[in-house]
Order: C-alpha cells, then sequence, then structure tokens
C-alpha cells in the first residue's frame, strides 16, 4: 500500500469530524447535508455521497483520545476499507476535519491492516485482489514523519503476516533463514545464520532433539540493529519460536482444529522478524538482537520420545514427557544463549500454549516475567495504545515445583492445570536477566477475520513492542 502527503486532494475524499459544524468546511449543498446529519444522528458512523466525478466518504468519530477511543477509529478503517473496495476504489484522501490530532493516523492504520491481503497462490488475482492501493493525506492531517512510522509499521506487520501465512512446503528452517536475510536488507539491519553443524557443535540440546524427527536441518538465526549511537548500556534481546511446523511430534497433535492451522507455529519468529524490520527502518537509537531458533516438530524415525532425557545448552537435563511441548525446548536454548549479551531486557514471543489460548482467547497477550516493573507498566501502556493488551500471570514458586523431575533436573510440562504458567516457568530457569515472556498462541492466527485482523496471520505483538521500543527510547 502507498501513503503519500499531497496539498490539494482530488479524487476520493474522506472527512473525519467529531461536531456537526465542521461539515461546513466541505462545501455541500443543504439536501447533501441535511441527509448526512440525518445519518449520523441514526448511528451511522461511516456515511457516502456520491458527486459522480468522485465519491465522498463522512467518518463521525469521538473527539477523546483515549486506548478505546483510538481503537474505534481504527475499526471504523477496517470498515471503510471494505467500503471502498465494494465500490472498487483504488485510491483515498484522508482530511481531518476533527478536533483528534491522531486521528487520520489511525484509520490509515486500520484501514491499510485491513486491506492486507495474502495472494500467493491465488490463481485468480482479479477476482479477490482488492482495489484500493493508495492513501493520500493533506498536510494537516499528518506529518512526514508520522507517514514515515506508519508506512514503516504497516509493512513490519505485512511481512510477518506474509511469513506467518506461508506452508512448510515453501517455508522451512533454512527457507525462513534465507527471507530473514532478504528482510534485513531491505531494513537494513545484520542477519547471522547458523547452520545444524554449528548447533551440533554448540550442543543445542533442545533445537536438536526437537528437529530429530525431521530429514531438514534446523537453524539458529541472530538478527541486530547496532546503530552509531544508541542509549541502551547493553543490548535488548528478542527471541521468537521458530518451529515452521509443529505436529506435536510422536505426541501427535488431531488434525481438526489443530494439526491444520500448525504452519503459525512460527509466529513468534515471525513478529521478531517484523519488531527488528521496524526498529531498523525507525533507525531507532537502541542496540537490539534478535535471536530465532527455527525446526520442524515431526515424528519422523530419529524423533525424540516421550520418556528421553535430554541435555540442553546451558546443561540443564530434561526429561520429556510430551514431545508437543517442544516450543520451550528451542526457546530455552536461545535464551541461554542470550546471556553472552548481558542484555539490559529479553523479551521471547511464542505461540507456546493451549492454555494461554483457552484462557484469553484472540483478545489478549499471555504475559509474564522477571522485568521491574516500571518496563511491565510501560508494556502494558503500549499494549493498550495499539490494542494489542497483555494480561500478566504470577510466576510463582509453586508453579515451578510442579516441572521437577523425579529422574533429571526438569521436566517438559507441569500437571493439567495452570500449563502456561509452568511453561513460563520452565522458560524462566534459562534467564539470569530482565526477562518478558509473550505466550501469542491465542492471538497469532485467526480462523476468521476480525476488524482489521484477517484470516490467517495476524502478528499481533509487533506494533505493541514497536511502541514500547519507541518509548523506550523517549
Amino acid at each position: 500500500m502507498f501513503f503519500k502527503i499531497q496539498r490539494n486532494p482530488k479524487g476520493n475524499i474522506t472527512y473525519l469530524v467529531d461536531q456537526a459544524e465542521q461539515l461546513s468546511q466541505v462545501g455541500l449543498e443543504k439536501p447533501e447535508l441535511e441527509y448526512l446529519l440525518q445519518e449520523f444522528k441514526q448511528d451511522n458512523t461511516i456515511v457516502s455521497i456520491n458527486k459522480y466525478t468522485h465519491q465522498l466518504y463522512f467518518v463521525k468519530i469521538e473527539r477523546n483520545a483515549d486506548w478505546k477511543n483510538d481503537e474505534k477509529i481504527r475499526k471504523q478503517g477496517a470498515k471503510l476499507c471494505k467500503l471502498l473496495n465494494e465500490h472498487k476504489q483504488e485510491s483515498i484522501n484522508i482530511d481531518n476535519l476533527s478536533g483528534h490530532k491522531k486521528a487520520a493516523y489511525l484509520l490509515a492504520e486500520g484501514l491499510a491492516l485491513a486491506n492486507y491481503q495474502f495472494l500467493k497462490y491465488k490463481s485468480d488475482l482479479k477476482k479477490v485482489k482488492h482495489s484500493l492501493e493508495d492513501v493520500f493525506f493533506n498536510n494537516h492531517s499528518l506529518t512526514v514523519k508520522e507517514l514515515k512510522e506508519l508506512e514503516i509499521i504497516v509493512q513490519a506487520v505485512y511481512q510477518s503476516r506474509d511469513l506467518i501465512n506461508e506452508p512448510l512446503q515453501y517455508l522451512t528452517a533454512e527457507q525462513l533463514s534465507k527471507e530473514i536475510q532478504q528482510i534485513g536488507k531491505e531494513g537494513g539491519f545484520r542477519v547471522q545464520v547458523l547452520g545444524k553443524a554449528k548447533i551440533e557443535q554448540m550442543k543445542m540440546g533442545g533445537i536438536l532433539a526437537v528437529n530429530a524427527g525431521s530429514i531438514l536441518p534446523p537453524t539458529f538465526n541472530i538478527l541486530e540493529h547496532r546503530p552509531q549511537k544508541f542509549i541502551n548500556k547493553a543490548p535488548i534481546v528478542l527471541v521468537g519460536k521458530g518451529i515452521v511446523y509443529d505436529t506435536g511430534g510422536l505426541s501427535l497433535k488431531p488434525t481438526p482444529s489443530s494439526m491444520d492451522r500448525m504452519k503459525s507455529d512460527m509466529s513468534g519468529a515471525a513478529v521478531v522478524i517484523g519488531i527488528m524490520y521496524a526498529v531498523a527502518m525507525l533507525d531507532l537509537p537502541l542496540h537490539v538482537i534478535g535471536l530465532i531458533p527455527a525446526a520442524e516438530n515431526r515424528p519422523g524415525e530419529n524423533a525424540y520420545v516421550p520418556g528421553d532425557v535430554i541435555s540442553m545448552y546451558d546443561g540443564t537435563t530434561v526429561e520429556v514427557l510430551n514431545t508437543d511441548a517442544e516450543g520451550r525446548l528451542v526457546l530455552a536454548d536461545a535464551l541461554h544463549y542470550a546471556k553472552k549479551y548481558k542484555p539490559e531486557l529479553v523479551m521471547d514471543f511464542a505461540t507456546l500454549t493451549g492454555a494461554a489460548a483457552n484462557a484469553f482467547g484472540d483478545v489478549g497477550i499471555c504475559a509474564m516475567g522477571t522485568a521491574k516493573e516500571s518496563i511491565k507498566e510501560q508494556l502494558s501502556q503500549s499494549g493498550y495504545r495499539q490494542f494489542e493488551k497483555l494480561v500478566e500471570m504470577p510466576l510463582w514458586e509453586e508453579y515451578g515445583q510442579m516441572i521437577k523431575s523425579d529422574i533429571a533436573d526438569l521436566k517438559n510440562i507441569g500437571g493439567p492445570t495452570g500449563g502456561a504458567i509452568t511453561a513460563g516457568k520452565f522458560l524462566e530457569h534459562f534467564t539470569d536477566y530482565p526477562w518478558m515472556h509473550f505466550d501469542i498462541a491465542g492471538v497469532s492466527h485467526h480462523v476468521s477475520g476480525k476488524d482489521y485482523r484477517p484470516v490467517g496471520g495476524v502478528a499481533m505483538g509487533v506494533r505493541m513492542a514497536v511502541d514500547f521500543l519507541m518509548h523506550y527510547v523517549k
């Protein structure tokens, strides 16, 4: 999608208003104005008027600039997107006449995110491709800085969604590494890829065990944004779960409503890639590192089995009681690797547990960690601002007792309850730094679209984390 500021908008125009008096600036004829006011009275907040040569769209918003109202404007952008595509419009000009200074940004954000499509495998693009391509703003509705920010963040989300939507037949662990390298070139961050031989040399037992059932090799990817000047004394490290496909291993998943969506089990990796792209393109004065362990979890002839004891990268022994609890094993190796940077903060993103999805559905991100309260508060505020809300869970010691093993240091699952937290306690064992864990199992992939979140990959977490890092700079 193309964004541009132009001083004299032509063609289709969307006006954002919060008071009837603002409509006088448009130059409507009396019957048009009366029709518009009547529609607004009936709570129709998006109204179109046909001027024959072009179309006018009026979006009635509330002036209050709080997180709930901001989200309403994004959702109105999604509704407008649907209307524009139904009308086969190719472009739209946005003119903010309201008192809400960021209304044009928010409307365009919802509109652009709703306009996303994954069409790589569609054979007849003309039938399904959206008509809308260009969004224009006049210079009092959006600044050049805001335009650049909007464009970068939308592109970051698009790239993450594309990766989540790719099937395994294309997006193997090695192909994911190639995609990261290409996005690194576009975004301007460095990428180093470690292959299977190096992973074996480093004795990353979690990654190797999970991938043992696949004939295709795993990879370990290191992404780095290190500008000439940065304000953090130690790096911020992002870790993303890159299970490019999860059958459950020998603890096989049922296919209906489960395994059929497991191409999305690398959503955490996709979110980290999107964040790194945005951070680099925005050139934030932060030293940020991304770590992505990538593997498949298959029930092949050499697959690890329930009852195995594996030795992790840090030397911890783990009794495997369920091969479908594989994400924590690959993340644990990456979290231990992060120690070499003596990081200021580590944040991991993973589709880790069905328990998190069952608890919060597709509404909130399950969060927990050891970062200081001020960091947690900043993350929570970013979650509300971007409507990617966080729900913090406790890391009480009682949950740690649930993953103690009789024959090894740890076991990879707890009991039948508290599954999201026992998974978090497992990860905590491999950290010695301020750390936050985001379980995005319920929000990473939608089976039916909702507002500006499409069917398929959602990439929830990208906008929240980028917002957090932008405010971290301030």
